[in-house]
């Protein structure tokens, strides 16, 4: 069996091609002109010469130094007298010449996507959070309760003293669970404009804490179920899941703004964006992890918050009869676990406590 194969030699010097024939011999590869060409016979090392990966219906090319190359006359002949040199293809190029290994791929591709955005994303977003100056929460905190305040929400219409008892009780709360590494933190109370709200509480970069009077009115004497929603929203506030939560869906950006030190286009955008975001069911979970920790700090039971959800339900009831929507809100903290899920989770908590 012959060990040459016919090619065309372009010398890398012109466009002009040449007829050559192939020859291995051990591990040189050497260009010769065919009959009827005057070119200098070629010798090269094969550990210089580049194989380009080879295509189903593509040509065939070998790329020599200084620019030469040869390239196949005949696309079958070539891949023959490869394969006796030895030349066999990697597996990733046999697996793309076969239809099952490109489904194989584009699978794998697909869970390595997924797989990114469900645990790489906010592994990055941690990272990325941690190196964003804790000022940069504050400015966006207060364009968000700006933005907030003109929109949805109308000054509170408790009294005084009654906003005045809530605020010292949650600030007990928060002292008792975290005497020392509390971060700072203000309580707002509004009520909602036209019905848009209902009973929430909402945690917005910075610290600041939203709650709405229809919150406190609607199991009317238990601050305790108040306290543990507070406790709830304080925990996005320890934990900064609203800023990682726009870390996430502006990674690009915020990493130039970390880079930079340039904060200004993204406070600017916050707003708009945290009204389009939901936080995750890992965050929820971690935000009820620390309600619980507040509350049992001072002597209250997470079963509260059963009553609470209890509460929630039957208010969503009575919107619904009365032909009324509770998810107009369209904000992020809004966002949560199932409330079974979330009432399976305190009952647990109380009960593991007795």
């Amino acid at each position: 069996m012959s060990t040459a194969l016919d090619a065309r030699f372009f010398d890398g010097r012109s466009s002009r091609p040449h007829a050559a024939r192939l020859h291995v011999q051990g591990d040189l590869l050497t260009i010769a002109p065919a009959p009827g060409e005057a070119f200098e016979a070629l010798t090269v090392p094969l550990a210089q010469v580049r194989w380009p990966e080879r295509t189903r219906h593509g040509g065939r090319i070998a790329q020599l130094p200084q620019g030469a190359s040869v390239q196949a006359l005949d696309v079958a002949a070539w891949d023959e007298w490869a394969a006796r040199q030895g030349r066999a293809d990697s597996w990733v190029v046999r697996a793309q010449q076969n239809w099952r290994g490109v489904a194989i791929a584009f699978v794998l591709l697909l869970a390595a996507t997924a797989a990114m955005y469900q645990w790489g994303l906010p592994w990055v977003a941690r990272g990325v959070t941690a190196a964003v100056p804790i000022r940069v929460d504050a400015l966006i905190g207060e364009e968000v309760l700006a933005s907030v305040d003109q929109s949805l929400l109308q000054p509170s219409a408790l009294p005084p003293a009654e906003q005045e008892r809530i605020r010292r009780a949650f600030a007990r709360m928060v002292q008792a669970a975290h005497p020392e590494d509390a971060p700072a933190w203000k309580l707002e109370f509004r009520r909602g404009r036209d019905k848009q709200l209902g009973p929430n509480a909402l945690a917005l970069p910075g610290g600041t804490i939203i709650l709405t009077d229809e919150l406190v009115r609607l199991m009317p004497g238990n601050d305790e179920a108040v306290l543990g929603v507070l406790g709830h929203e304080f925990g996005h506030v320890r934990l900064r899941h609203a800023m990682r939560q726009l870390v996430q869906v502006s990674a690009v950006g915020f990493a130039v703004s970390v880079a930079f030190g340039d904060y200004g286009t993204l406070i600017g955008s916050a707003p708009v964006l945290l009204a389009t975001l939901g936080y995750s069911r890992d965050a929820e979970r971690e935000a009820d992890a620390e309600s619980v920790r507040l509350m049992r700090a001072v002597g209250i039971s997470p079963r509260t918050m059963v009553g609470f959800f209890e509460a929630i339900e039957r208010w969503r009831g009575e919107q619904k009869r009365a032909g009324l929507d509770d998810d107009t809100i369209g904000l992020a903290f809004s966002s949560h676990p199932a409330t079974a899920e979330r009432i399976a989770f305190f009952r647990e908590a109380a009960e593991s406590a007795n």
